[in-house]
């Protein structure tokens, strides 16, 4: 049946009779690719969704736990983005770019140590380079979850929406606040 499956996929992809024969997309088995694992995803997220509820934090336990040279405050957001803008003492690590490696070349040997995350979704300003993402989509979820997947469970989020201009974030910026309205929301 497997063999079935794919022949009848290009067969639907260059036109031929199984292309006309249904107008539904072919149905793969979960297992045909052991690098995907969307129902451990979905049971990894409930798992992050009941810690998380504990993890959030308002602004000034935020800043005091950044201040605090053992925390880790990550930025996932692009290179680029995280380059017109951030909070002070982030370091930059695109969610995209999340690896074993990479993350503990970023956090250090202790999957204990305590990081901070926060996104665009934190900013009540709604420009770049913190343009809002879809609620149900805000980079903090896919940060935690990831963090957590891949072993690093103490993790807290900034669980408020503030200004830009709140001098208690610290918000360190590449360009002068009338420079960041300028450039497009595409460059991010």
């Amino acid at each position: 049946m497997r063999a079935i499956i794919p022949a009848l996929a290009l067969l639907a992809i260059i036109g031929g009779p199984a292309a006309h024969a249904a107008d539904q997309p072919v149905a793969i088995e979960p297992s045909s690719n052991p690098q995907i694992d969307f129902p451990a995803f979905v049971e990894l997220a409930g798992a992050v969704q009941i810690s998380r509820a504990e993890r959030l934090i308002d602004l000034a336990i935020f800043r005091q736990m950044a201040d605090r040279p053992d925390v880790l405050l990550l930025d996932a957001r692009s290179a680029e983005a995280f380059a017109h803008g951030h909070i002070e003492g982030a370091v930059n690590l695109p969610l995209p770019d999340f690896t074993a490696q990479s993350l503990a070349a970023t956090i250090g040997p202790d999957t204990n140590r305590t990081i901070l995350i926060y996104c665009n979704n934190n900013f009540v300003n709604d420009i770049a380079p913190v343009v809002r993402k879809a609620v149900s989509l805000a980079l903090n979820i896919q940060t935690m979850i990831n963090l957590h997947g891949y072993g690093y469970p103490n993790v807290y989020e900034l669980g408020e929406a503030v200004d830009l201009a709140d001098p208690r974030l610290r918000w360190v910026s590449a360009q002068p606040p009338d420079a960041a309205n300028a450039f497009s929301n595409a460059e991010l």
